[in-house]
């Protein structure tokens, strides 16, 4: 994960790129990639989403783009 909460996958054993950090998930890729499917939910940046929750009437909107997120699942 980088400092803007985005993932990535990396062969394990493999030097994380500088702004890089390790989620704590390993093992085959389809199981990091249903990991990552799990927990990266907002694919917007970090400072995005940020800037988003200062706009009036945001809460609301994140509400409702939670519900459809779900639907959608």
């Amino acid at each position: 994960m980088n400092h803007e909460e985005q993932y990535s996958i990396w062969l394990a054993g493999k030097q994380l790129p500088s702004g890089w950090r390790s989620a704590g998930k390993e093992g085959l890729k389809a199981e990091c990639l249903e990991h990552i499917d799990k927990v990266w939910v907002d694919m917007r940046p970090l400072s995005l989403r940020r800037k988003w929750m200062q706009l009036p009437g945001s809460r609301q909107r994140i509400a409702a783009a939670d519900v459809r997120a779900q639907e959608n699942r």
